[in-house]
C-alpha cells in the first residue's frame, strides 16, 4: 500500500530523517516510535505532503507521490491528524470536522462520513455546536482525528494521539483505533507511548537519529531487548 524507501528529509542544513524506509500493508496497523528528535513526526509530514523530501521515494499502490502537492495525497487517500491537533479554536466542532472534507465533493458522502464520526466518538457529537477551543484536550484530540477522517482516507496517519490526555481517553481512542482498522482502514501511528503503540501495531519500527534500528512484529517489538531499555523503561 504505503511503500517508503531511502527517505531523506532535511530542515535547511540538518537532516532529520536519514535514509528511513518502510512499508505499510492494506488493513495493518504500523507504529513508528522512538525517542524525541528521532524524525518519527518528520516522516508523517513527509509522507503527507507538507514537508519536501531531499531523497528516497514515497510510493501508494505503486505510484510514486513525493513530488505530489499535499492536496493530491489526501485526494488519493493518505490523511494525516497532526501533533498538537491544530484545530480552529474559534469555529465549532462542528466547522473544524467539515474543513477536513474539502477534497470531497458529495454532501451526501459528507454527511455520511460526519455521521459515522459522531458514531465513532460519541462526545465529539454532543459538543459539535461547542466551539473547538473549549473542549478538553482529549475531546480536541477526537476532533482532530475525526477531521482526518472527514477526508475518506485508505491510510489514517496519526502523530503522537496520545499526548497529554487522560488515561481514560487514551483508552477510548485505541478502542477507535482498532474499531477504524476492523472496517479496513490502515493505520501508521507515531505514538510516545511506545507500549501502548505496540499492542496495537501489527508492525513496527524503531527510529534513532533518523534511522530505522529495529523492525519487527509489534508483539516481537515488545520482548526486544533493544526496545525495553530504550522504550519501555525494563
Amino acid at each position: 500500500m504505503l511503500e517508503v524507501e531511502g527517505l531523506r528529509v532535511r530542515y535547511g542544513a540538518l537532516e532529520a530523517v536519514h535514509g528511513a524506509s518502510f512499508t505499510v500493508g492494506e488493513r495493518e496497523i504500523v507504529a513508528l516510535i522512538g525517542s524525541n528528535g528521532a524524525g518519527k513526526s518528520t516522516t508523517l509530514k513527509a509522507v503527507a505532503g507538507s514537508l519536501h523530501t531531499a531523497a528516497g521515494s514515497i510510493r501508494w499502490f505503486g505510484e510514486a507521490v513525493h513530488a505530489l502537492p499535499a492536496d493530491q495525497r489526501v485526494r488519493r487517500g493518505i490523511a494525516l491528524s497532526p501533533e498538537g491537533r491544530r484545530l480552529f479554536g474559534r469555529m465549532t466542532v462542528r466547522d473544524n470536522l467539515l474543513t477536513g472534507a474539502h477534497t470531497v465533493r458529495s454532501a451526501a458522502d459528507r454527511k455520511r462520513t460526519l455521521d459515522e464520526i459522531y458514531a465513532l466518538f460519541p462526545r465529539v457529537h454532543e459538543r459539535r455546536e461547542q466551539l473547538a477551543g473549549s473542549l478538553s484536550g482529549g475531546e480536541q484530540q477526537m476532533v482532530a482525528i475525526g477531521r482526518a477522517l472527514m477526508a475518506q482516507p485508505r491510510l489514517l496517519m496519526l502523530d503522537e494521539p496520545s499526548l497529554g490526555i487522560a488515561p481514560k481517553v487514551v483508552a477510548e481512542i485505541a478502542d477507535a483505533v482498532l474499531r477504524l482498522h476492523e472496517r479496513g482502514m490502515s493505520v501508521l501511528l507515531v505514538e510516545q507511548n511506545a507500549r501502548l503503540a505496540l499492542r496495537l501495531a501489527h508492525r513496527a519500527y524503531a527510529l534513532e537519529r533518523g534511522e530505522v534500528v529495529v523492525q519487527g512484529r509489534g508483539s516481537e517489538l515488545l520482548d526486544h531487548p533493544f526496545v525495553r531499555k530504550a522504550y519501555l523503561g525494563i
